[in-house]
């Protein structure tokens, strides 16, 4: 499998202000299922569909600046304790 450090947001029930994490998700050797926080995503492109409940979330790279919601999205970005070294790191 393949982790990446990963900006993950819910969508489904949201307008660009669901809940938010910067966390490993880990992707499958084809790229089709991604993994994150115990649950499985089927992805196409930059969202990813939860394979339990059916909801959507946005996945994307880790932005340098900071700028990983939507112009119009607010709310706090969940950084989980395994993945904040990197983060830190990444941010400078």
């Amino acid at each position: 499998m393949q982790r990446r450090l990963m900006y993950i947001e819910k969508g489904t029930g949201y307008n660009h202000d669901g809940p938010a994490w910067i966390g490993y998700v880990d992707f499958s050797r084809t790229g089709r299922k991604a993994y994150f926080n115990g649950q499985a995503f089927s992805c196409s492109k930059r969202f990813g569909r939860c394979a339990e409940t059916g909801d959507q979330y946005w996945l994307s790279g880790v932005k340098k600046r900071g700028m990983n919601r939507h112009v119009f999205g607010h709310g706090k970005i969940l950084v989980p304790r395994d993945a904040l070294a990197d983060f830190l790191a990444l941010k400078g």
